[in-house]
């Protein structure tokens, strides 16, 4: 079930290249990426979970809420993590030529379901 939401959202996604649902603590529990991709998903979910995690607790400590979502954008890709639950997330990678927004709300509109799976 994991793998087919995370190939709907990276499909349905212009530039969509790979998604991932993980725990906080990097450990994957699905992904799905495009045949022809460099990039590995799993090992920039494993970074990015430390940074989010980091994130958080900055949010906590400074009285702002609970993070839902961190963007980070390099010069080659957009990549997106998104909250499911306190411990889990999905990342999304996607190629600076694609549809950041549409990403963003493909990952929204997933959450719940996914959160109601885990």
């Amino acid at each position: 079930m994991f793998k087919q939401v995370l190939e709907n959202i990276v499909t349905e996604c212009s530039g969509g290249l790979g998604a991932v649902l993980m725990g906080f603590d990097g450990i994957a529990i699905d992904q799905f990426v495009v045949d022809d991709v460099t990039v590995d998903i799993n090992f920039i979910g494993i970074e990015y979970s430390n940074i989010a995690k980091e994130i958080g607790r900055a949010a906590e400590i400074l009285n702002l809420g609970d993070v839902g979502e961190v963007t980070i954008k390099t010069n080659k890709y957009f990549i997106v993590l998104h909250v499911v639950t306190d411990e889990y997330f999905m990342g999304l990678i996607i190629d600076r030529t694609g549809n950041f927004g549409k990403g963003r709300y493909l990952l929204q509109r997933e959450a719940p379901g996914l959160r109601a799976e885990l």
